[in-house]
């Protein structure tokens, strides 16, 4: 079954590039919450989410928390890997799409 095309443009091409520009988002919401590469942005979202989290755990904010990994966002970006896969499941999301739309239509 081939997958359903719009415009010339599968499903598929069209997931990938939904995949691409919403993990492209990420970091800079990251940074409008306050996670920069310069660290946590004082009186923001994130300074509160640190306070809070810091406060939960006794202290300091644990490793592999939220408020840490999306400091590493914030600070590093996301890896090329990331963005990979994300291209490869919304692809993947994006074929499966078409092919849903091309039965529901029966084209």
């Amino acid at each position: 079954m081939a997958a359903i095309a719009i415009g010339g443009v599968s499903g598929a091409a069209i997931g990938a590039a939904a995949g691409m520009a919403a993990l492209a988002a990420v970091p800079v919401v990251v940074g409008a919450l306050g996670f920069t590469a310069a660290g946590i942005t004082s009186g923001s979202i994130a300074a509160n989410w640190m306070s809070a989290a810091a406060i939960a755990s006794g202290g300091g904010v644990s490793a592999g928390s939220l408020v840490a990994i999306l400091q590493s966002i914030g600070a590093a970006g996301l890896s090329a890997a990331t963005y990979v896969a994300g291209a490869a499941i919304g692809g993947a999301g994006g074929g499966a799409g078409g092919v849903l739309l091309r039965a529901i239509l029966r084209i």
